[in-house]
C-alpha cells in the first residue's frame, strides 16, 4: 500500500490540502466518518469508526437489539477503515483547501466488513473477474429542483428559473427550461471537472424542474464513488443557488419518479472485446443469457433498487416508470431497454432502480443478476413489442414489505452477497419501514378526519 499511498500524500500536498473527509457508505448511502486535518490523516493512514454505523437508519435508529448484537460484536467495537488511493475528490465549495477520501472497511483481522455496500459491490465485481470478464455501466441520475421548504409537511414546489417564473406543463428535453437554471449547472459542471467526475449530457426531464445528468461509460466501482461524490456536489451547488436538489425516487403528487438508469455491458479482459455480440454484430447468448438473469433475480433484489416506502410510489400506474422485467429493444415501457447501438455498444438498460437508491448496492445487484444469468445460463423471455406498462406476468413486488420477503427468502442472493448483509440490509429496511408507518399523513387527516 505504500506506493499508492504516497502518491495520495503527493497529491495533498500538491493541492494544499488542510482537511481530510474520511467517508465510508452506509447502507443508504449516507456519507459517514471523519473530518481530519491533513497531517493527522496521513500519520494515521485511515480512521476506526464503530461498525454499528453500517447497521443505522436513516432516521439515526437501529435495529433491534437481538439481530444488533446477532451481526456484530456485542462489545461495539471498531472497524478498521483504510483510505482507498483512487478515491480521492476535491471539495470545491469548502471555505479551506479540503478533499473527500473514500474509505474500504475491515474488522480487526483484515476481513472485508460484509455489511459494507462498497464491500459488496467488490465482491459481485471479483465473481466477474474470475471469469475473465469486466462490467462496464454508465449510470443517468435524475433529480428535482424544488424550492427550499423547512416544512415537510408541506409539498414541494418548482423553484423560480432566472425569468422569475416557475415551470408549468410538462417540458421534456427542453434546451430553454434546462436554460433557466444556468447558474447553478455552471457550478455543477465546474465542481465536477475540478473533481474529476465523468459527466456527459444534462437533460430537462419530464417533472417540473426535473433533470437528468449522464454519466460517460467506465469501470463500475469507479462510477459508484462518482455518483456517491455528485449526488453531494449537486445538493450543495442548489443550495448555494437557494434551492434544493432532491434524489427521492417519488417528491411530488402526480409527478414522474426519479430513476438511477443503468446501462451494462461486459467485455472479456484478455481480448477486450465485448461479450454481448457475436461476430456478425447480433446479439450473443451470453447477452441473452444476462438479461434472462436480470429478469429472474430483479424481484429477489428489489429493496437495493428501491429502498424506501417512497420508493414504491415510483412504480404506480400511469407514473412512467416500468412496473416488470420485461425486455424490448428500443422499448422505454419495459424494466430491461436494449438501446439501439453499434455492436460494440451493446448493453441492456436496467431501468428500474430509483435516484433513491445507494450506488454501490443498485450496481452491485443489477450486475449480480446478469451475472447469474450468465452463469446459470437463463434464458430470457421474448422480447415485448409495443407498450409494456400494462404487460402483468412479468411484474415486480408492489410494496416494500413484499419485497424485503422476496429478498430475505431467496437463497441464491444469500450465498452471494452474505447472509450478514442480506439479514441486515432487510433489517434495516425494515426499521425504517415501520418508522415510517408510525406517521400520519395529510392525506389520512384531510379524507378521514372528519369523514369516518
Amino acid at each position: 500500500m505504500n506506493a499508492p499511498f504516497d502518491q495520495l500524500s503527493s497529491w495533498l500536498k500538491e493541492h494544499k490540502i488542510t482537511e481530510v473527509e474520511c467517508v465510508v457508505s452506509d447502507l443508504t448511502g449516507i456519507a459517514r466518518g471523519k473530518i481530519a486535518p491533513t497531517n493527522k490523516f496521513l500519520h494515521e493512514r485511515g480512521m476506526r469508526l464503530p461498525e454499528s454505523v453500517l447497521l443505522q437508519t436513516v432516521t439515526g435508529d437501529f435495529v433491534d437489539d437481538d439481530l444488533y448484537y446477532e451481526l456484530l460484536d456485542p462489545a461495539d467495537i471498531d472497524m478498521l477503515c483504510r483510505p482507498d488511493p483512487s478515491s480521492i475528490f476535491l471539495v470545491p465549495w469548502a471555505l479551506e483547501p479540503t478533499a473527500i477520501v473514500i474509505h474500504d472497511t475491515f474488522d480487526k483481522f483484515g476481513n472485508p466488513i460484509e455489511l459494507s455496500p462498497r464491500n459488496v459491490l467488490k465482491k459481485v465485481l471479483q465473481l466477474y473477474t474470475d471469469k475473465g470478464w469486466q462490467p462496464i455501466v454508465a449510470p443517468e441520475m435524475e433529480f428535482y429542483l424544488t424550492q427550499r421548504c423547512e416544512d415537510p409537511d408541506l409539498p414541494l414546489q418548482a423553484p423560480l428559473g432566472r425569468s422569475g417564473r416557475a415551470e408549468s406543463g410538462r417540458q421534456s428535453f427542453s434546451i430553454d427550461a434546462a436554460n433557466e437554471f444556468d447558474p447553478l449547472f455552471e457550478d455543477v459542471y465546474d465542481w465536477c471537472e475540478a473533481q474529476g467526475l465523468d459527466l456527459d449530457t444534462l437533460i430537462h426531464e419530464d417533472g417540473p424542474a426535473q433533470m437528468e445528468i449522464n454519466f460517460r461509460h467506465g469501470d463500475a466501482l469507479d462510477l459508484a464513488d462518482q455518483i456517491t461524490v455528485f449526488k453531494r456536489t449537486m445538493r450543495e451547488a442548489a443550495l448555494k443557488h437557494n434551492v434544493t436538489a432532491t434524489f427521492m425516487a417519488k417528491p411530488i403528487t402526480d409527478e414522474p419518479g426519479s430513476a438511477m438508469h443503468l446501462h451494462q455491458s461486459v467485455v472479456d479482459i484478455a481480448t477486450g472485446k465485448p461479450v454481448f455480440t457475436n461476430d456478425d454484430g447480433s446479439m450473443s447468448e451470453l447477452f441473452l443469457q444476462h438479461i434472462g438473469g436480470l429478469q429472474k433475480y430483479i424481484p429477489k433484489v428489489l429493496p437495493m433498487f428501491a429502498p424506501n416506502a417512497n420508493s414504491f410510489r415510483r412504480f404506480l400506474p400511469d407514473t412512467s416508470a416500468p412496473v416488470n422485467v420485461e425486455w424490448g429493444v428500443e422499448n422505454r415501457t419495459a424494466g430491461l431497454r436494449v438501446p439501439t447501438s453499434s455492436p460494440d455498444a451493446t448493453r441492456v438498460e436496467n431501468r428500474l432502480p430509483g435516484a433513491d437508491a445507494n450506488p454501490y448496492l443498485a450496481i452491485a445487484a443489477s450486475l449480480l443478476c446478469g451475472y447469474l444469468g450468465m452463469v446459470e445460463g437463463i434464458a430470457p423471455s421474448a422480447a415485448v413489442e409495443g407498450r409494456a406498462y400494462e404487460r402483468r406476468n412479468l411484474r415486480l413486488p408492489i410494496t416494500i414489505e413484499d419485497a424485503l420477503a422476496h429478498m430475505e427468502e431467496c437463497p441464491v442472493i444469500e450465498q452471494y452477497l452474505g447472509r450478514k448483509f442480506v439479514r441486515g440490509y432487510v433489517a434495516v429496511k425494515r426499521a425504517e419501514n415501520e418508522n415510517f408507518k408510525r406517521v400520519i399523513s395529510s392525506w389520512e387527516r384531510e379524507f378521514l378526519l372528519l369523514s369516518v
